[in-house]
């Protein structure tokens, strides 16, 4: 059978994704502070779009300016102006309040080099110190090697045999090298293992005279962990009180004294969404504040006249990003205010009480409220902070599944999370409560059907140890 090349034509439906779609759905998902970051980032590119510097009412002539042009048709595509200087406007957020409040705060006199300063390194503070000390250069060499092989916890990652071969060194110059760097601070830096760095803090403290202390340390760290404290009772013929002196002095040392040099930056929530409580009802604010007031520029024009079609065809695709963006803004702003109205009306009782009313709520309850995906919703709640009566919480927390109660009707899990919390908060230190007296608890309380695998599981979720470690001996 011969084989042939052959055209034909094939008419075909398909969804497909245009850009603006895209675009709209990116900016669902985007958390505050890269929302910001990407309308800077369009604002440099996009020369048709521009910030306005303050809110003002749109003028009688601005409203007329559209139908003068009502015969342009790339005009008729674009968004007006005056709809979208304000498409903030039907979402109050405290930038408003904020703002007058703002020009009041005088700018903190901070010096330059304090602003842009960085914070100090492990190795250029270990450096720093070892230049300041005595040590020889063939020391520094070593010390360096030492240094470049630090864990982010401060802990030496290579046996001494291979820094000697990486440094051009005996091994008793890498161990006298590493004797001094242990020694400068933080105390304890390049130990091999957690003992060798608490006894070097023990050693330079003056405590190391202390014989039954360097055993413990020594020798016994796992059984402290582990609380079994009888057996060495009896080989040390000591009482409660003097083992308890001990694990007190041993709680002050640093087991890893390398974590306060780490070059993880904390991160600082901005919520997205202030919920305040105005008498019997709650005031939702958009926060609004850093995030520009875009418009579409007044010389598009003069841009547009007088060109080639190549470049009135680059003016009229940019006109047109520009506009689309402002519209997918205004688009986000307006979900996620239904979404937190759908929200509050769901969940009034933590609005109202706290945790404890908590509600069983999933994503397909706000959606069917809202007239939305679920897909919507879950994007408007990623990486979305409400800052409520009660503490700022992210908007997945309030979707939580439910636990049946004996009557019928259900309870949220974060409400159950938070009473296991409360429990275990108000128990006996020298009894507390195991998983199934939490259980049965909880069964009293709330007429909740848990079993105690599920205590288990929620109590290990929160980071709570079981009663074993949580019990206290002295």
């Amino acid at each position: 059978m011969a084989l042939e090349l052959r055209q034909q034509l094939k008419l075909a439906q398909q969804l497909v994704m245009t850009p603006q779609l895209q675009q709209a759905i990116k900016l669902l998902q985007l958390s505050r502070v890269e929302l910001v970051e990407t309308v800077q980032q369009e604002l440099l590119e996009n020369p048709f779009l521009e910030e306005t510097q303050e809110e003002r009412p749109v003028s009688q002539a601005e409203e007329r300016a559209p139908r003068a042009e009502e015969a342009d048709p790339f005009r008729q595509e674009l968004v007006k102006n005056a709809d979208w200087e304000n498409y903030l406007g039907d979402f109050a957020s405290t930038g408003k309040q904020a703002g007058g409040r703002d020009a009041e705060v005088p700018e903190e006199m901070t010096a330059f080099e304090a602003r842009f300063s960085s914070s100090p390194t492990l190795e250029g503070h270990l450096s720093w110190q070892l230049r300041l000390s005595s040590a020889t250069e063939k020391q520094l060499d070593i010390a360096e090697v030492i240094i470049g092989n630090l864990s982010p916890a401060g802990y030496l990652q290579a046996t001494v045999e291979n820094v000697a071969e990486m440094a051009g060194a005996g091994t008793a110059e890498v161990e006298e090298t590493l004797h001094l760097l242990q020694r400068l601070d933080p105390v304890g830096i390049a130990a091999r293992t957690p003992q060798e760095c608490l006894l070097v803090q023990v050693e330079v403290l003056g405590y190391d005279r202390d014989p039954v202390l360097v055993e413990l340390i020594r020798d016994h760290l796992e059984d402290l962990e582990k609380r079994r404290y009888k057996p060495l009772l009896r080989k040390y013929r000591l009482g409660m009180d003097d083992l308890k002196e001990y694990l007190d002095l041993i709680q002050t040392l640093d087991p890893m004294p390398g974590s306060r040099f780490g070059n993880e930056q904390p991160a600082y929530v901005s919520p997205d969404v202030y919920v305040y409580k105005s008498e019997d009802d709650f005031i939702i604010l958009l926060n609004e504040d850093g995030l520009p007031h875009l418009q579409l520029s007044e010389f598009y024009k003069e841009g547009v006249k007088g060109t080639t079609d190549k470049e009135k065809d680059y003016v009229q695709e940019k006109m047109r990003s520009a506009s689309w963006l402002i519209k997918s803004l205004y688009q986000r702003q307006r979900t996620l205010y239904k979404v937190v109205e759908s929200i509050i009306k769901y969940q009034r009782g933590f609005f109202e009480e706290g945790v404890s009313r908590l509600r069983p709520l999933i994503l397909k309850d706000i959606a069917d409220d809202i007239g939305m995906h679920e897909s919507t919703v879950s994007r408007i709640t990623t990486n979305k902070y409400v800052a409520t009566p009660h503490g700022i919480v992210e908007l997945k927390y309030f979707f939580n599944s439910a636990l049946a109660l004996n009557d019928g009707t259900e309870v949220g899990s974060e409400s159950v999370k938070a009473l296991i919390k409360n429990l275990i908060s108000e128990e006996n230190p020298k009894e507390p409560l195991s998983d199934e007296k939490i259980g049965e608890i909880l069964k009293e309380k709330l007429q909740v059907n848990i079993a105690r695998r599920t205590v288990a599981k929620y109590r290990t979720a929160m980071g709570i140890p079981s009663s074993s470690k949580r019990k206290a001996v002295f």
